[in-house]
Parts: C-alpha cells; structure tokens; sequence
C-alpha cells in the first residue's frame, strides 16, 4: 500500500470520525449501531460474517473515485445522523437535522479539498 493511500484512508477515517463525533456530542445518548437501519444492519452483518471484502484494500486510483468514496463515507454519517434526529424529542429534531445537514455539507467540501491537495 503506498504512503498516499495511507495518508488518504487515514484522512477518511479522521474526516468521519471527526463528524459522528461532532455530532455524538450533540446528542444526549452515544453513537452506537442503535442508530443504523435494521435493514442495513442485517446486511453489515452478513458481510462482517464473510470476512473484510476485498475492495477495503484496494487504493482509489483517481481523483474521483476518491471523492466518491469519501461521499459515500459522508452519506452514511448523515444518514446515521438522521436516525439518531428521529430518536430525538421532537423539540429537537428540526435543529438536529439542520447540524445533521450542515455537517453533511461541511464533510462533502472537506471531502473536495482533501481530493484537490488543499488539506493534508
């Protein structure tokens, strides 16, 4: 694996730890599977159960595919984020969807930064 796709699964994996983190702390319980659709759920498990796939250890060869991967890693944690809005008292959820989609927003133009050479 070369320096770069390190570097990049590194910066992936920063990039969404960095916004369930953002909002976990937003939210008066923790992050946890309990926010990911039972559907999903069951299909993760399935594929957890055959082992790591094969496509975990090959490197985004260009420009776009790293971008979507990196978009598709930020749709998981908006739509994780809105499962955990839909658990939420309902005073809440209109703002806790808004952060939802403004950490969205702010993942995706990390996202094009990180693929343009502009962060690290």
């Amino acid at each position: 694996m070369s320096h770069l796709s390190i570097l990049l699964r590194g910066a992936c994996a920063c990039l969404l730890g960095a916004s369930l983190s953002v909002h976990a702390q937003t939210q008066s319980q923790p992050s946890s599977d309990a926010l990911v659709d039972p559907v999903a759920a069951r299909q993760q498990a399935r594929e957890i159960a055959q082992g790591d796939p094969a496509r975990w250890y090959r490197e985004d060869g260009t420009r776009q595919a790293q971008l979507r991967t990196l978009k598709k890693e930020a749709g998981a944690a908006l739509q994780e984020a809105r499962n955990a809005c839909k658990k939420a008292p309902s005073a809440e959820r209109k703002g806790c969807e808004q952060e939802a989609r403004a950490t969205y927003q702010n993942d995706l133009a990390q996202a094009q930064a990180q693929v343009d050479g502009k962060t690290p």
